[in-house]
């Protein structure tokens, strides 16, 4: 899923999201409706992981379909998209798991980006161990024990070490530190992607297999295979300080994060119903999940799962509107 770094962020240290990519510059892939004559359109930034497809597709469809706004969804990397934001080529993010150098840079430096509002959804990323190798081996869910499992969690990837399951190698963990830093005998390996971590996952979980696994919150996953976190060393500024100038240093848990929404300024200023809808789109994680797991794990359309959690939950969404 995200990509992660060590930053400072309002005074708190944050575990974000950062881009791991960089081939192609994709502040270019502007919206095909933009400036389009005529045409009330708006522009959303969608990133890879599948709850972030979520927030788009229920914000579109209601956009399209309640307040008559032509909407385009471009995938934009994490950092790309804060350039992109600034630019106008897309007019809001609807989740970003804290940025505080490119929130100085364009919120408060430049201006040409403002808060849009929490999203209503906590982050979290942590260790996880499925729940049935957890209610068998309660101690795994210490890290202190976690060698005198090496030897059950090996798989051919991981050699004669225990595996530790990650997404795509192009996601800034601080995995591999973790593991030496707190003396594990276990190996990072990179499933690829998060839909390739997910099939791992319900591979091992189908056979009542043990995994150790790096994951985050929310996820409709947990739905179907109940995880159980492993409590790492208690995160501290102190370790976040330290990290963010030498990630190699890191020998701590993951924070919690508050997902935020970030705007276009001209686009809050002069956007009407659609910077004000935008704006007032808040929802749970429980809500999230339940489109996130339509859209990947019943393999509807972005739009059909959006039209089923919109017939299901008028309660929350009638209040977004303007």
């Amino acid at each position: 899923m995200k990509a992660r770094q060590w930053i400072v962020a309002a005074g708190a240290l944050a575990l974000l999201a950062t881009t791991g990519c960089g081939a192609a510059d994709m502040t270019k892939q502007a919206s095909p409706y933009a400036d389009a004559a005529g045409t009330k359109t708006v522009t959303l930034s969608v990133q890879s992981w599948v709850g972030a497809r979520a927030n788009a597709a229920v914000a579109k469809y209601l956009l399209e379909h309640e307040l008559d706004y032509r909407v385009d969804t471009v995938q934009v990397d994490e950092v790309p998209a804060w350039d992109a934001l600034s630019q106008g080529r897309v007019d809001a993010i609807l989740e970003d798991w804290g940025h505080p150098d490119q929130e100085k840079r364009y919120v408060e430096d430049k201006k040409t980006i403002a808060p849009g509002g929490d999203l209503g959804v906590t982050g979290h990323i942590g260790w996880f161990v499925p729940k049935y190798f957890a209610d068998a081996h309660p101690d795994v869910l210490d890290w202190k024990n976690l060698n005198k499992y090496a030897s059950q969690l090996r798989t051919a990837e991981s050699g004669g070490k225990g595996q530790l399951l990650d997404g795509s190698p192009s996601y800034v963990t601080h995995d591999k530190a973790l593991v030496n830093n707190l003396g594990l005998d276990y190996k990072v390996v990179f499933a690829g992607s998060e839909a390739a971590q997910i099939t791992q996952i319900q591979q091992f979980a189908k056979k009542k297999q043990p995994f150790l696994t790096y994951w985050y919150e929310p996820q409709w996953l947990f739905n179907e295979v109940p995880m159980v976190e492993v409590k790492l060393p208690p995160y501290t500024d102190a370790c976040a300080e330290k990290g963010a100038a030498d990630p190699s240093t890191v020998n701590c848990a993951y924070p919690t994060s508050t997902l935020k929404k970030f705007l276009n300024a001209d686009f809050t200023r002069k956007g009407g119903k659609a910077a004000r809808f935008l704006k007032n789109f808040h929802w749970s994680k429980d809500d999230q999940n339940e489109v996130a797991q339509m859209i990947a794990e019943e393999k509807l359309s972005a739009e059909e799962a959006a039209e089923r959690w919109v017939e299901r939950h008028p309660d929350v969404w009638k209040r977004w509107l303007p």
